[in-house]
C-alpha cells in the first residue's frame, strides 16, 4: 500500500513538472506542427469532396452528351435513306431518276 502511494505522488509530481512553462515552450514547435497537419488534413478533405462533386457533374454531362449524340445520329441515319431524301427534295422540284443516266461520249475537239 505504501508503494502505491509513492507511485501516485511521483505521478502527480511528474505531471506538474511536465506542465510547467518551460516544458510547454519547448513543446511549442511540435504543437504548431500538429496544428499544421490538422489544417492540411482538413484542406485535403475539402479538396477531395470538391473533386468528387466535379467528377459526378462531369459524368452527368457526359451521359447527356452521349444520349444527344445517339439521338442525332439516329435522325441523320433515318434522313439519309433514299426514300427520305426523295421526300425532302420534292418541294424543290427535284425528282428521282427513273431511267438510267446517259453517258455522253465524243471528241474533245470541236468541229469547225
Amino acid at each position: 500500500m505504501e508503494l502505491t502511494v509513492i507511485k501516485v505522488k511521483g505521478l502527480r509530481f511528474r505531471w506538474k513538472r511536465m506542465l510547467n512553462y518551460q516544458s510547454i515552450i519547448r513543446q511549442m514547435p511540435f504543437f504548431l506542427f500538429l496544428a499544421l497537419l490538422a489544417v492540411v488534413y482538413i484542406y485535403n478533405g475539402h479538396n477531395a469532396d470538391k473533386l468528387s462533386r466535379h467528377i459526378v457533374k462531369t459524368t452527368k454531362e457526359l451521359k447527356e452528351l452521349q444520349y444527344e449524340y445517339k439521338t442525332v445520329k439516329g435522325e441523320v441515319l433515318f434522313k439519309s435513306k433514299q426514300s427520305e431524301l426523295v421526300k425532302a427534295v420534292e418541294p424543290l422540284g427535284l425528282k428521282e431518276l427513273i431511267e438510267s443516266p446517259v453517258v455522253l461520249t465524243g471528241s474533245s475537239k470541236p468541229n469547225n
